[in-house]
């Protein structure tokens, strides 16, 4: 195993006072591990929309201006006024950015636990992954099967567990279907499979007839394209077949959760027996879980009363469900990670490429087919 050096890049972002945020690499030292935990050497962590939540704050992204050196890159950005409200909290911070990744342990504690983790590739969640280096605790490690490469268990958690938390939740809550939107990502078509193999009638909602395609070449039986002239229509008649009351929105702004829950309405009313003047009186939920709109959601009153729109995230959903529930999540990963939760890359960087302002332009978009892995050991 290659020595350890005394220092290792890690990505910062900080927000300055005058709504600038600025994304650098920094040399911090390499701790020692104590005795129960592991140093992993990180090979490879994604760019999710989470992380760039936290990398760029908002900011206008046109506005991304190169600075910094060749060898320790920075990319500096304008945070519109109107965002800067609910940023406030992280002026002057310097935030270590990654959520996910995964790589080799060169290093451990004393103890059996970390010992036992030597040489072995894990994947992590556990913040500040996009470093050369990760001191965390051999119980946070996420063990991976004997040949898997570092690439291959990057997406372990973030993707797969969101993706399972909403099929835990549909039964949590009594529904008998889902809907989902941006539906074509890596995101949507982990979900695509878990609902085949769990007999779970999902409804797909995309922005274009090349993803339909996509998704019914995977195996998609309703797939609704929110551009086209028959888009209530069809997913009228989507809900019908599959009676799916819960939906998950990743788009977050516009009208697009208001008018899930108005065709989940009219779904509804076409089989109902009698009159109500409240509405159906079957719960409809939609759970907003992210933000590619950042514009206000708008909700055009059309459904009733018996109808419920909020925020799901994933972390405080897994503390809910315990660590018993937890661990049979992550066995399940572990066991589909070459097929039911695969993930796919279009692209593979290291940390300075991921701040060049040309990369940055292509990660950020929001479309389909557009993931980056950071491999923090290139140089």
């Amino acid at each position: 195993m290659a020595p350890i050096p005394s220092t290792a890049l890690q990505m910062r972002s900080r927000v300055m006072a005058d709504g600038v945020v600025e994304l650098f690499l920094v040399d911090e030292p390499i701790p020692r591990p104590q005795a129960d935990e592991v140093l992993v050497r990180i090979e490879a962590t994604p760019i999710n929309p989470s992380d760039q939540g936290l990398m760029f704050a908002g900011a206008d992204l046109a506005t991304a201006r190169q600075v910094g050196t060749a060898d320790h890159p920075a990319v500096t950005a304008r945070i519109p006024e109107d965002r800067m409200k609910s940023v406030l909290g992280r002026v002057g911070q310097s935030l270590r950015v990654g959520n996910e990744g995964a790589g080799v342990v060169v290093d451990a504690g004393s103890s059996r636990e970390a010992q036992a983790l030597l040489g072995r590739t894990v994947a992590l969640f556990a913040g500040a992954i996009y470093s050369q280096y990760r001191c965390v605790k051999a119980a946070e490690c996420l063990v991976l099967p004997e040949g898997t490469r570092a690439a291959e268990g990057a997406s372990c958690f973030v993707n797969p567990l969101t993706a399972l938390g909403m099929v835990e939740t549909l039964r949590r809550d009594g529904h008998r279907g889902l809907v989902h939107t941006a539906a074509a990502s890596n995101l949507g078509q982990m979900l695509n499979r878990i609902c085949m193999e769990d007999g779970v009638p999902l409804v797909n909602i995309v922005r274009n007839r090349q993803q339909v395609d996509l998704l019914r070449s995977l195996g998609a039986q309703h797939v609704c394209d929110s551009t086209a002239s028959t888009f209530t229509q069809d997913l009228v008649e989507a809900l019908i077949a599959t009676g799916a009351t819960l939906a998950f929105d990743a788009v977050g702004g516009g009208e697009l959760a208001g008018h899930i829950l108005a065709c989940m309405e009219e779904a509804l009313l076409r089989s109902a027996k009698e009159y109500s003047r409240y509405g159906s009186g079957i719960h409809k939920q939609v759970y907003i879980y992210g933000t590619l709109d950042g514009r206000p959601t708008v909700l055009p009153r059309s459904w009733g009363f018996t109808w419920s729109v909020g925020g799901w995230l994933v972390w405080p959903f897994l503390r809910s469900i315990g660590p018993d529930g937890m661990a049979r999540l992550r066995e399940r990963v572990v066991a589909g990670l070459h097929t039911t939760f695969a993930s796919h890359y279009t692209k593979q960087v290291s940390l300075a490429q991921a701040l060049r302002v040309e990369e940055i332009g292509v990660y950020t978009r929001r479309g389909t087919g557009a993931k980056y892995l950071i491999d923090p050991s290139l140089s």
